[in-house]
């Protein structure tokens, strides 16, 4: 068994700091790829400056890929639209709840880019998600894709690959300092934790909505 000071130093002397406010996201060594991985869940995001990696899985929700191509600064994020108010309800600027939290959630990750160092006339993204891994989500993996395509097309922002739709789970890992992602399909066994996952997410956002005015680049 390796000892504790065999380990931190295999590990390149323990983790590379992580940038403000991303403190709490769960992070463990991958020694098969001699790297930090940052582990994501549904709602959250991570940017990194450093040689590390960041993870997620994805069932119905989806996830951004983005990157400063020049200065390697960039992370991942996690969301899932929550379902259209019944109402029909918008704010000032005709955009429904959906939407909105949609915006929110890739704002915060081009911002947190930008705020550290990456300039938006260099940023690259790719994209994945969206599976229709159970009956039930039928209409949610569509409505994700529909609105990263679409958010995507209006802030004129460069993709550079997806992978989305079909009736998989995937598990994404994710290189921001060289832009390489790697993407695996999921054994349709791990569906229902995939699931339960997911559907805890979404109630989770019909509670806290998201507030105030959308800022659009």
């Amino acid at each position: 068994m390796i000892n504790a000071a065999a380990r931190n130093s295999a590990e390149g002397g323990g983790p590379p700091p992580a940038l403000p406010g991303f403190e709490h996201v769960r992070r463990y060594w991958d020694k098969t790829r001699g790297k930090y991985v940052a582990k994501i869940l549904p709602g959250e995001y991570y940017v990194t400056a450093h040689d590390e990696l960041v993870t997620t899985v994805l069932g119905s929700c989806v996830a951004a890929c983005i990157r400063d191509r020049i200065f390697g600064i960039g992370g991942m994020n996690h969301f899932m639209l929550p379902a259209r108010g019944h109402d029909g309800s918008q704010d000032r600027h005709g955009v429904d709840a959906a939407t909105r939290y949609g915006v929110h959630a890739m704002e915060h990750l081009i911002n947190d880019i930008l705020k550290h160092g990456g300039r938006r006339d260099n940023l690259e993204v790719k994209v994945f998600g969206g599976g229709q891994i159970l009956a039930q989500m039928t209409d949610i993996g569509a409505q994700n894709i529909a609105f990263v395509r679409e958010f995507l097309a209006t802030e004129r922002l460069r993709l550079v690959s997806e992978d989305l739709g079909d009736v998989y789970p995937r598990k994404v890992i994710y290189e921001p300092r060289t832009g390489r992602a790697q993407r695996k399909r999921l054994r349709s066994l791990h569906n229902d934790t995939i699931f339960r996952r997911e559907v805890a997410y979404l109630r989770e956002l019909e509670r806290q909505p998201v507030a105030g005015d959308v800022e659009l680049f």
